[in-house]
């Protein structure tokens, strides 16, 4: 039985992030545990349906960090934000170890921005915990520095989703605890980023939820030639027409800005 429930297509959720890792792209990492306690707090007061909590930079060039330092990172945020919140936890972590202790801590969905190509264990882990899992598609296994040109890269990343749907069934997860994430900006070219966003109406007749990142992204800053943090009305404009083409989630740093697109977006989509 899963952990937690959600209404999918009556309205769009809200995942706000919460960065533990001192080099996240957007600027917003966060060093203090209290920190990000207050973060988590104020998120779920504007409106967050989920926290997403990671402690490992996944911005293009980042190195993976030694586990003992992703614990140390992670765990206290999650035990934290578990007594003080009761919405659900999710765990950016691909690493087993990591994603067994915040399950065990409260987190409720393990999103694995691998897909389960680093860890296949993972789907097995989230069943036995009853806990819902992410699965991104992400092409840096074979484009490292984002300059391969994938003939479709809407049916790459379907192809790609389907088979990490496989694998997490064969590992045993129940297909109602399963996510989509197209994984935009993951080893993918700034023009197939916003292709996959043109074009994400064929990834929605998949049968599970959809999530879209965009918040603060690159190609928002390759389309305005902005840093990360004069991105906020693009992120805006990409999550409207994200859920006009079907998401169900959007994970966003801005919360109540966000939460306020996407209530305005779903009162004219979803009526």
């Amino acid at each position: 039985m899963t952990r937690i429930q959600f209404d999918w297509g009556k309205r769009t959720y809200v995942m706000g992030i919460v960065n533990v890792s001192p080099d996240s792209f957007a600027g917003d990492g966060i060093h203090s545990q209290s920190i990000a306690l207050t973060q988590a707090v104020r998120m779920a007061q504007e409106g967050a349906d989920i926290i997403d909590i990671g402690g490992e930079s996944t911005r293009p060039g980042s190195t993976a960090i030694p586990l003992d330092e992703e614990f140390a990172r992670v765990l206290p945020v999650v035990r934290a934000i578990r007594r003080e919140l009761s919405l659900p936890l999710s765990v950016d972590t691909y690493k087993y170890e990591i994603a067994q202790a915040v399950l065990e801590a409260g987190a409720d969905i393990i999103n694995d921005i691998w897909g389960l190509k680093k860890e296949p264990r993972l789907a097995g882990l989230a069943a036995e915990y009853g806990a819902s899992m992410v699965l991104m598609s992400n092409q840096r296994d074979v484009s490292p520095n984002h300059d391969v040109e994938f003939d479709d890269i809407v049916q790459t990343v379907r192809d790609d989703l389907e088979s990490a749907i496989l694998k997490a069934v064969r590992h045993g997860l129940p297909i109602e605890q399963i996510i989509i994430d197209p994984g935009i900006g993951f080893g993918k070219t700034q023009p197939q980023n916003l292709m996959l966003l043109r074009r994400l109406r064929e990834l929605h007749d998949l049968p599970y939820p959809l999530l879209v990142g965009t918040s603060r992204k690159s190609v928002l800053g390759h389309v305005l030639q902005l840093p990360a943090d004069e991105r906020f009305e693009a992120t805006a404009a990409t999550i409207a027409l994200a859920i006009d083409r079907g998401a169900d989630i959007v994970r966003v740093h801005d919360v109540r800005e966000m939460w306020r697109v996407c209530k305005v977006a779903d009162a004219i989509v979803r009526g």
